[in-house]
């Protein structure tokens, strides 16, 4: 039997986005949070990404039908608006992290992997750890804990327009992340990158301007927000431990 491709699954998600979007507008919600990803701009936009950028480019082919789930829910998001008069926003958050993240190594995002890899590693006396590509692509990272406080001033606030990008406005190399993240875990092994694996898109990083504007910006430290991620994981590591690695 041929395997189905991966996009099927990103199905139910656009599902779901394109009911709650329907029902707030058909119930006449005065307010409405859309959440989107920094990965609905093109792969190769100018840095850092702005609004002005969407539509103008191909996707990252990886993650090319999420992203346009994705487009289309900020489309009627932003129609809506413009043809009702709703305050419906959306915020279009960058890479996000801490306690509760899915550190199963194949489904979790490259943070939290990174910090499961490190762990298991420094307890099989610091052996190497392997990591995918060249460590050159630079991404940026939001503590969960400023994407909910991002999401709570929206709705208290006002915004005067559509869409916001959700981030730091800070970001750094894989490399650097694997680094950061070996330093916080105490892994004092060796590092391995397998450049035959992919990089991705290279750079990442979200024009927040907008949002520093309206008044809202991030608070939390990457390393400390690693080391709250890492303490979750300590605390709920059983759980992983029955997934064959």
């Amino acid at each position: 039997m041929r395997s189905k491709p991966d996009f099927i699954f990103k199905i139910p998600k656009f599902t779901i986005q394109n009911n709650l979007i329907d029902t707030a507008h058909s119930t006449e919600a005065k307010k409405f949070i859309f959440l989107g990803s920094s990965c609905i701009y093109p792969k190769l936009a100018p840095q850092p990404l702005k609004k002005e950028y969407l539509l103008t480019g191909s996707l990252e082919p990886t993650t090319e039908w999420y992203a346009i789930a994705k487009i289309a829910g900020v489309m009627a998001c932003e129609a809506i608006r413009k043809q009702y008069g709703r305050d419906f926003v959306s915020l279009m958050p960058t890479n996000l992290y801490g306690p509760n993240d899915n550190f199963d190594l194949k489904t979790s995002h490259v943070l939290p992997a990174m910090i499961r890899k490190f762990h298991e590693a420094k307890l099989n006396n610091n052996e190497p750890v392997e990591l995918w590509g060249s460590g050159t692509p630079i991404r940026e990272f939001l503590h969960v804990d400023d994407m909910a406080d991002a999401v709570v001033f929206a709705l208290e606030n006002k915004l005067p327009e559509h869409l916001y990008n959700i981030g730091t406005g800070k970001d750094l190399t894989i490399k650097e992340l694997a680094e950061t993240i070996q330093k916080v875990v105490g892994h004092n092994g060796e590092i391995v990158w397998d450049s035959s694996k992919p990089d991705g898109t290279p750079r990442k990083l979200m024009n927040v301007d907008k949002m520093k504007k309206a008044g809202w910006q991030a608070s939390t430290n990457l390393e400390d927000g690693i080391e709250s991620s890492y303490n979750w994981f300590l605390e709920n590591e059983n759980k992983y431990k029955q997934v064959k690695l």
